[in-house]
C-alpha cells in the first residue's frame, strides 16, 4: 500500500496591489524561458483604424502557461456546453502574435 502525499491546504488572498480589469486584446510573446501575456483594450475609432491600449503585462513560466491553457480549455468547453458555441470573428482569429 502506497501512501499518497497529502495535499496542502491552499489559501487564496488578494495582495495590496490586486486589481481587476477588462481586456478584449491579448498579445502573446514567447521565448525559451517564458511566455509574456500583454493585456489591453481594443477600440476601433474608424473603419480603417484600430487602436490597442495595453495596460498589463504578465510573465508566465512554460509550466504555468500550459496549466493556464488546460484550465481555459476546460472552462471554454463548459461555457459552450451551457451557452452554445463561441463564434470568433474570422479577422480576429488570424491577428498578429508577437
Amino acid at each position: 500500500m502506497t501512501n499518497a502525499p497529502q495535499q496542502p491546504e491552499i489559501t487564496i488572498r488578494q495582495g495590496e496591489n490586486y486589481r481587476e480589469s477588462y481586456a478584449n486584446s491579448v498579445q502573446v510573446r514567447v521565448n525559451v524561458w517564458d511566455f509574456f501575456l500583454v493585456f489591453g483594450t481594443l477600440q476601433q475609432p474608424s473603419e480603417t483604424q484600430v487602436e490597442v491600449r495595453n495596460f498589463q503585462g504578465i510573465y508566465l513560466s512554460p509550466q504555468q502557461a500550459k496549466a493556464l491553457l488546460n484550465i481555459l480549455r476546460q472552462n471554454v468547453t463548459n461555457y459552450e456546453a451551457m451557452f452554445g458555441e463561441i463564434k470568433l470573428d474570422p479577422r480576429a482569429a488570424s491577428g498578429p502574435i508577437h
